[in-house]
């Protein structure tokens, strides 16, 4: 489901990223530099794979696509330059990360975590399944809604040389690129404490590199139809969460605000089943999204990928489309107030249909 993979991108997490405040513990922290360390230490130099007589034929060739698309990335997107995506680790594990999201029962405003180096963010990472899901069941024991996405990728931010991972190479050529796309974005560009602008962002820089990358190659446009379900599914889920966070200002009882959530829930539910069989064909790509429980934590991971994307486009065209001139009128935004560089993103927002 590409709304899922969309959530699982990128976990920003790294050693050097000591946690403050209550949320700190040192048993967090040893976990965090435990993992780090032992991703770091699984790097092998991809030239040496490549020159590796014995190495993985199929291995090789993705590798070799990855750094194609890496140096594309330098040259062509302004990207930069550095030695992360030049080596390979295999985690032997099917996710980097687990990331933990956390809200209360009537808020949709997720819980925020606190790092020296990667600011505030609206979730918590974990590089061991278990650890994540002990997290979510201590969370909901606190009264919280929890929700758990794996992630592919992971990021430190520049600090260090991240590598490719194996968790990165279960999707073709072209999902593969725009990962490394969207990784070395977030080392271009970072605002502490903004996930949402910080990942749509580099969700921008991903899709149009990866549209870049292709016409580069001389290959077809990639069939947009996926791509256009997101555009559509996205908001409906969006105006669900809209709901739900009016319903929980009007000072309701509990009793009924839970009653009223679900019916919420459950209207929606409704809702995509008719937007899958009038307009999609029934594909259902979302299906399992749906079905599953949808819950406050679930809802506020939405949008965070893709919530500005169109502002960057728009900010992307009106600089005339330079890579360069983009950057810095980004991070003109970057250099605002978060109540500033709201209203120009939505300024920059194109007016509903």
């Amino acid at each position: 489901m590409r709304l899922s993979s969309a959530f699982a991108r990128t976990s920003l997490i790294a050693a050097a990223a000591l946690p403050l405040g209550a949320c700190s513990t040192l048993g967090y922290y040893g976990h965090l530099a435990h993992g780090e360390i032992s991703l770091l230490a699984a790097r092998k130099p991809v030239a040496k794979i490549l020159g590796d007589p014995a190495a993985d034929a199929q291995l090789k060739a993705r590798l070799q696509s990855a750094q194609a698309a890496r140096e594309f990335a330098t040259e062509t997107l302004k990207l930069p330059r550095n030695r992360s995506y030049t080596s390979y680790a295999d985690l032997h594990r099917p996710y980097a990360t687990w990331n933990v999201f956390a809200a209360p029962e009537f808020s949709v405003e997720p819980v925020h975590h606190c790092f020296l180096i990667a600011g505030c963010l609206a979730y918590r990472g974990y590089f061991e399944k278990d650890k994540a899901e002990n997290a979510a069941a201590s969370l909901r024991a606190q009264g919280y809604e929890t929700w758990i996405g794996g992630s592919s990728a992971h990021s430190t931010l520049g600090w260090f040389a991240d590598p490719i991972l194996n968790t990165m190479l279960r999707g073709d050529d072209d999902a593969l690129a725009g990962t490394i796309f969207h990784e070395l974005a977030h080392q271009q560009l970072y605002v502490k404490g903004d996930t949402q602008f910080n990942e749509s962002f580099a969700t921008f820089v991903q899709r149009e590199g990866l549209r870049q990358w292709r016409s580069m190659r001389g290959l077809q446009a990639r069939d947009d139809s996926a791509q256009s379900r997101d555009t559509q599914f996205t908001p409906l889920a969006l105006a669900l969460r809209e709901r739900l966070r009016a319903l929980y200002t009007r000072g309701l009882t509990p009793a009924v605000m839970r009653e009223r959530k679900r019916e919420e829930i459950e209207n929606f539910r409704h809702d995509y089943a008719r937007l899958r069989d009038s307009q999609w064909g029934g594909r259902g790509d979302y299906d399992g999204w749906v079905s599953s429980e949808i819950n406050n934590a679930k809802l506020a991971a939405l949008g965070l990928y893709d919530g500005w994307v169109p502002a960057f486009t728009a900010l992307y065209d009106k600089e005339n489309r330079d890579w360069t001139k983009f950057y810095a009128a980004v991070r003109a935004l970057a250099h605002m107030n978060a109540a500033a560089r709201t209203r120009e993103l939505r300024h920059l927002m194109p007016a509903p249909h």
